[in-house]
């Protein structure tokens, strides 16, 4: 087996060079040779010597997933669904915007958390993605819009929001935050990556630690026998000890508050009192409000929140003194909006099975 690469972090590849017996500066090298400039030819690495080159070209790959459908959004919307192997695949979405273009990331094949709401949980779960498959999906977008290290940067902003958990997979991410981070892989901002979270509360204490970025938090509830229903994981660290956990976690943030994302479910979560009881809830924690019109897809048994609806629940918050955002929706009809991202998924959890039977109970 030849070793991969874009699994290396620039310490990881340094020593594995190291180990080859050879200097430091080669590491560097073929750093930016992967990530700045996209190569995965080692003959294309001119400034490598000759007999370097030949024995990577013995002992290592730079491997990518490989493309197995593009799609592209009529409001400029672009979603790769990448093959991981034995069967899975996994979407990422870029978002262009007129102040920035963001990439949203995988980190896991399906998601091993069960939000009720979210497809990609209904999808069940296979495995973790390696440190090059999370990698290997900036690295190919950038190659798929062209990007060189002359260009003006095309991707400036990366979400780890895509299929998955990031903190259930947390050493390959981590691994892959510090490429993006290097000034010889992406050389992105910390306040430019963004990983989210469903609640992993001892994850989050160990990323401030390994490597802070701007974090969000994916709370959809007000209380705790809401986000039992909605977020499971709250069973485990409920609201009390999440809220905590944030607070701890903004000592290193870059930002200096914590982005809730919130989904509006009809009837569920949207009502007047639920924002009061946000207010209060959050009261400790500096944050902002980014407020998710749910994305429906089959079968999933919720409603969208009405557009009066999200507007008294945003003012409620408004007249508090947060900050609130309403996302838009971005790749709906394509599939690529918040929520909606589900794959391709061999599931191991029999989660697929599960919801099909209680879909058809339903009608």
């Amino acid at each position: 087996m030849k070793t991969n690469l874009l699994d290396f972090n620039l310490p990881q590849l340094t020593e594995h060079f190291a180990a080859m017996g050879e200097k430091a500066f080669r590491a560097k090298q073929i750093m930016r040779w992967m990530h700045q400039m996209g190569e995965a030819d080692f003959d294309a690495m001119t400034d490598i010597a000759k007999g370097l080159r030949a024995k990577l070209h013995e002992t290592a790959i730079v491997g990518v997933p490989e493309l197995m459908v593009s799609q592209e959004s009529e409001d400029g919307t672009r979603k790769w669904l990448l093959d991981v192997g034995t069967g899975n695949g996994v979407e990422t979405v870029f978002i262009p915007e007129d102040d920035r273009g963001t990439l949203c990331i995988s980190s896991q094949v399906g998601c091993a958390l069960e939000c009720t709401f979210c497809s990609t949980g209904r999808q069940g779960f296979n495995r973790n993605l390696t440190t090059a498959e999370i990698i290997g999906q900036l690295w190919w977008a950038n190659k798929a819009m062209g990007v060189t290290p002359r260009n003006e940067r095309v991707i400036s902003n990366v979400v780890m929001m895509g299929m998955g958990e990031p903190l259930a997979n947390f050493d390959n991410v981590v691994s892959a935050l510090q490429i993006m981070l290097d000034d010889h892989g992406y050389g992105l901002s910390r306040r430019r990556v963004t990983v989210s979270t469903s609640g992993m509360v001892p994850q989050m204490d160990r990323l401030k630690e390994a490597c802070p970025v701007a974090l969000a938090v994916s709370l959809h509830a007000s209380n705790d026998r809401i986000r039992d229903e909605i977020v499971p994981l709250n069973k485990k660290y409920p609201l009390k000890e999440l809220m905590a956990a944030c607070q701890r976690y903004l000592v290193k943030a870059p930002r200096d508050f914590i982005t809730f994302e919130y989904v509006m479910l009809d009837g569920v979560n949207d009502r007047p009192e639920h924002a009061r009881e946000l207010i209060a809830l959050v009261r400790d924690v500096p944050c902002k409000f980014n407020l998710i019109p749910f994305n429906p897809f089959p079968n999933s048994g919720y409603e969208r929140s009405s557009n009066n609806a999200i507007r008294a629940f945003r003012e409620i918050l408004q007249e508090a003194g947060f900050v609130v955002t309403v996302r838009k929706t971005r790749g709906d009809d394509i599939d690529a909006a918040c929520g909606q991202l589900a794959g391709q998924v061999q599931d191991k959890t029999k989660r697929q099975e599960k919801w099909i039977r209680i879909s058809e109970e339903r009608s």
